[in-house]
């Protein structure tokens, strides 16, 4: 029997979900970043600050950004950790990952890339100081294994930190939902020419667990000290934990 899994408000196949994300991603990456600042006001670089300011990295961590994409965390992380650090931008899609890297160059700074997936890291045990995934937790097929994984690669009293859009507050629940499923999809036929991509990625936020039940989730995978902090009213959350 074949298990399913939804892509947005679609039941899927598993074996299907990350082809169809792929899909996704392939078709958004050259304009992922405009649209990122259209779609939030710029609200996801405040985001992404604040994520970098709890992460803490010193010279000489050893960093995993997973989905990291087109480098934002990674450029600061490298900054932070210096020549004596090690910081890895890893993405599943290629897309992704080549816009990604290209930044990074192009910026003077050459860090490790590398083409993986979540649910099977390719790093040792007790590797990493800290780990972080900035909004590709909800497009994983598997959030419970991916989560695992994260941890698996932590050193102890490393730490995961979770960006990702999340329960918005009910004051703002109708107006977010026009925004998301009337204004989204025009921006992105008019911006990357790709409606039903920008369709999916908000009904994708609306299938991705709440603030409690990640932190749950978290804490079942292993992880201590779990805390999240919400920001805009909810529209994202920045979720923390430590492996001890």
């Amino acid at each position: 029997m074949t298990n399913t899994t939804h892509f947005g408000y679609s039941t899927v196949d598993e074996n299907q979900k990350v082809h169809k994300v792929a899909e996704v991603f392939h078709s958004v990456a050259a304009k992922y970043d405009v649209m990122n600042d259209l779609m939030s006001a710029g609200l996801h670089r405040i985001w992404k600050m604040f994520t970098i300011a709890q992460a803490g990295v010193r010279p000489g961590f050893k960093v995993l950004d997973i989905a990291g994409g087109t480098g934002d965390l990674s450029k600061e992380f490298a900054r932070q950790a210096g020549a004596s650090g090690e910081v890895w931008l890893t993405d599943i899609n290629e897309s992704m990952l080549r816009v990604g890297r290209d930044r990074l160059l192009n910026l003077g700074i050459i860090t490790p890339t590398m083409l993986c997936d979540a649910e099977a890291l390719p790093f040792p045990d007790n590797y990493f100081d800290r780990v972080s995934v900035a909004f590709g937790l909800r497009n994983m097929t598997h959030k419970e294994a991916a989560l695992a994984e994260m941890r698996r690669v932590l050193k102890p009293g490393g730490k995961l930190l979770v960006l990702e859009f999340s329960k918005v507050n009910s004051a703002l629940q109708k107006p977010y939902d026009t925004y998301s499923f009337s204004v989204l999809p025009w921006l992105g036929k008019m911006i990357a020419n790709d409606s039903e991509s920008y369709r999916y990625l908000a009904e994708s936020i609306r299938m991705h667990p709440d603030q409690e039940t990640l932190k749950t989730m978290m804490q079942d995978a292993g992880l201590d000290c779990v805390t999240y902090f919400n920001l805009t009213a909810g529209i994202a959350a920045l979720h923390t934990g430590v492996k001890l």
